[in-house]
Formats: structure tokens, C-alpha cells, sequence
């Protein structure tokens, strides 16, 4: 009796029919596998399978035989994977979130270090919102998240990486763009752009440095993300806030300006679950003076 006997045989039960397992779970054709359920037979000695109006039906034999056909290949299929494991032993895995556009800066820096240090690991990356990212980190889906202070979740720690200053984004013809730097008043009047509900944090930063500043700028458009915001900057002529690091990806319609003055930041934070024991995450954090350098000189 040979393996294949045995696969054949729980491909027919399992289908109710030579045709359906031969063409569609085997690959072989039916004649072939009407002798091969014969042999099967011969060897067992009894009749399995019998024609019936709906199709193959397991005789009681058959029924009796199905149920160790399949514990043998289950078993089967066991050892064949414990042999795998012995000889490629799994990668240990370790998940990196982003917060969607900071990966430019910081994700060769960080997997410079992983890998130097760690070659036999595998990385897993996701880019997401802040506040999905840390949603993650809560539910250990990611390891480590590059993210924003996420309030209302004392279950993770955050390490500050660097305070992004906000800077002005506008079309490259705005009038404002033949300033050197912009002050908070010179914005009152024009079509602002803010960010959404996907950036509390960043959307935090803005109301309070415009409410310090003593201006009142009612918003007139929400960008959910930073190719929304761009698109209707361009789109509006209208002026946005943003963190230095959407220089990366302003089109040639659009140029930025600092801000005058006490400019308002944002922290980028390297969140994880405090329960996290890691000794992958503790190797990151162990190096987080290094890629902070790195990615300042980088940047």
C-alpha cells in the first residue's frame, strides 16, 4: 500500500465523485484513478467504494478505512514537517510599523542595524496612521511602530526620536511663497488645509500653536493623508501645516516656508508594548542614539 493509494482514496470520499477528485483535486485522469482505487482495494481487501444515485458512496468498509487513511497522512504530513523544521530552522520574526511616509527616512537606518547585528531574522513592514499603528502595538501585530504619542494607551512606552518642525506648505505662486518665513497672521484669510481625525496628534499640534498665535482660522478642507493634502493645496490654492518631513513628497506645484517665531513641533516616537520582551526589540532600543545619528545625517 502506497501513499498515493491513500490520498486518492480521501480525495474520491471527500468528492462523491472519480471525475470531481481526478479533475479538479488530483489532476490525473479518471481511468487512472479508478485503477489506483482498485489496487487499493486488492490490497485491503474489501470494497471501499460503491456507485450509488448520488454519486460514490463509502461502503461500511470505507467508512471504517476513511477515518485512518486520514490520521496516516495527518501523520504523515507531521513527520515530513518536523524533518523540515530540523533542517530549516524558522527565522525568528520581528514587525516593524511606520507611520505612512516616514519610511524614507528611517527604515534602511533601521534595518542597517537589525541586520548587522541580527542577519538571521526576518522583518516584517506595515505603513498605517498613527493611531492603527498603535492599535497594532496593543494587539502584537507589530513589534515597534515609528509613530506619534498616542494618548489613552498606558499599556506602551514611547521613546522620542526627533521633534518634526511644522513649516508652511503652499503652491509654488501663492503670494506668501515670495516670503523668506511666515507668520500665523499672514495665514489668516487664506483657504487652509488641515489634517484629519487619522492624525489626532499632528491635528492636537496645529489647533493649539494656531490658538496661541491668537488666530482664528476656521479650516476648509481635511486631508486624510499626506498626497490628499498636497492635492488639495495645489488643487485650492489654498495653504497647509505639515512636518518637516512632507518635504519629501511636495510636487513642483507646491514649495514650503518655515514660520516665524516659536515654531510649533511634533514628536516621532518609537512605540512598543511594554510587555513586549523581545530580545529583537530590546536590540533596537539598545541602538536608538546610533539611528537617531543615522537618520539625522541622512536626513
Amino acid at each position: 500500500m502506497e501513499l498515493r493509494h491513500l490520498r486518492y482514496f480521501v480525495a474520491v470520499a471527500e468528492a462523491g465523485s472519480l471525475t470531481v477528485a481526478a479533475e479538479r483535486k488530483l489532476h490525473t485522469s479518471q481511468p487512472s484513478l479508478s485503477r489506483q482505487i482498485r489496487d487499493l482495494e486488492d490490497e485491503v481487501g474489501a470494497q471501499l467504494l460503491t456507485r450509488g444515485a448520488r454519486g460514490i458512496e463509502l461502503t461500511p468498509a470505507g467508512r471504517a478505512f476513511l477515518d485512518h487513511a486520514r490520521a496516516a497522512l495527518s501523520q504523515v504530513e507531521a513527520a515530513a514537517e518536523a524533518a523540515r523544521r530540523v533542517a530549516h530552522p524558522a527565522k525568528p520574526c520581528f514587525a516593524l510599523g511606520f507611520l505612512t511616509g516616514h519610511e524614507l527616512t528611517w527604515m534602511p537606518e533601521a534595518l542597517k542595524i537589525l541586520h548587522n547585528e541580527l542577519p538571521n531574522i526576518d522583518v516584517m513592514i506595515s505603513s498605517q496612521y498613527s493611531p492603527l499603528l498603535a492599535n497594532a502595538l496593543l494587539q502584537g501585530k507589530v513589534d515597534a511602530a515609528f509613530l506619534r504619542r498616542e494618548r489613552g494607551v498606558p499599556e506602551l512606552a514611547f521613546r522620542l526620536l526627533v521633534k518634526e518642525p511644522l513649516m508652511v506648505v503652499l503652491p509654488r505662486d501663492h503670494r506668501l511663497a515670495a516670503l523668506k518665513a511666515i507668520s500665523p497672521r499672514d495665514l489668516v484669510g487664506e483657504t487652509f488645509i488641515t489634517v484629519s481625525d487619522t492624525a489626532p496628534v499632528l491635528r492636537t499640534v496645529i489647533e493649539n500653536y494656531l490658538k496661541r498665535s491668537g488666530v482664528n482660522i476656521t479650516p476648509r478642507h481635511e486631508a486624510d493623508h499626506l498626497s490628499m493634502g498636497m492635492s488639495l493645496i495645489a488643487s485650492t490654492g489654498g495653504v497647509g501645516l505639515l512636518p518637516a518631513y512632507a518635504r519629501n513628497f511636495i510636487p513642483s506645484s507646491v514649495t514650503s516656508r518655515p514660520l516665524k517665531g516659536d515654531t510649533p513641533t511634533v514628536d516621532l516616537v518609537l512605540g512598543y508594548r511594554k510587555s513586549n520582551q523581545s530580545p529583537i526589540l530590546k536590540l533596537l532600543l539598545s541602538r536608538l542614539d546610533e539611528l537617531v545619528a543615522r537618520a539625522s545625517n541622512k536626513a
